[in-house]
C-alpha cells in the first residue's frame, strides 16, 4: 500500500516528522564530513547551543537547564543533535535527549532516555518524563536521572 494519498501528500507522516526525518539526515551527513574527534565534538556541542538557541522562550530555558545539568553531571556524554533536538551521547549512541514542547506541538518538553541508559528497575520502568517547567526540584530529579542513566 503507498504512503501516497491521490492528493500526492503523505498520509503517514505529518509535516513535522517529516522535517524531523530530514534534519537527521543532515546530522549524518555532517558527521560523515567531520575531520578530528575534537573538531566534531566541538562542532557537535555547537549545534546543539544553536538548536537550543533557536527554541521558543518556555522549551529554551528548559532546555539549557537541561544541557547545563547534563554537561555538569555527566561531562563524559557528547552533546549532539538527533533529530534535530538535543541529544546526549554515550560511546557513540544516543543516551538521553530532550524533545522541546514546541517540536511537535506538544502541550510538554519530555526527557527521554534510550537503550544506553542504564536506569533498569526490575522488569519496567520509566524512560521518559515530561517537562513543562525546571524548577530547583525538578532539577536535581534530572540530575539523579542522568547521573544514573551514564553509569
Amino acid at each position: 500500500m503507498s504512503a501516497k494519498s491521490t492528493t500526492g501528500s503523505t498520509d503517514t507522516f505529518s509535516a513535522e516528522e517529516r522535517a524531523a526525518m530530514k534534519e537527521r539526515a543532515a546530522e549524518l551527513k555532517a558527521q560523515a564530513r567531520r575531520g578530528t574527534a575534537a573538531a566534531k565534538a566541538a562542532e557537535a556541542e555547537a549545534q546543539v547551543l544553536v538548536k537550543i538557541a533557536e527554541l521558543p522562550d518556555a522549551d529554551r530555558v528548559i532546555a539549557e537547564r537541561v544541557h547545563a545539568i547534563v554537561r555538569e553531571v555527566a561531562p563524559d556524554l557528547a552533546p549532539r543533535t538527533w533529530y534535530g533536538m538535543p541529544a546526549y551521547a554515550k560511546d557513540g549512541k544516543v543516551l538521553c535527549f530532550l524533545k522541546p514542547a514546541g517540536k511537535f506541538e506538544s502541550r510538554y518538553s519530555t526527557l527521554g532516555f534510550e537503550d544506553p541508559a542504564a536506569l533498569d528497575d526490575g522488569s519496567m520502568w520509566p524512560t521518559s518524563y515530561a517537562l513543562t517547567g525546571v524548577t530547583p526540584e525538578v532539577e536535581a530529579t534530572i540530575a539523579d536521572l542522568v547521573r544514573r542513566a551514564a553509569g
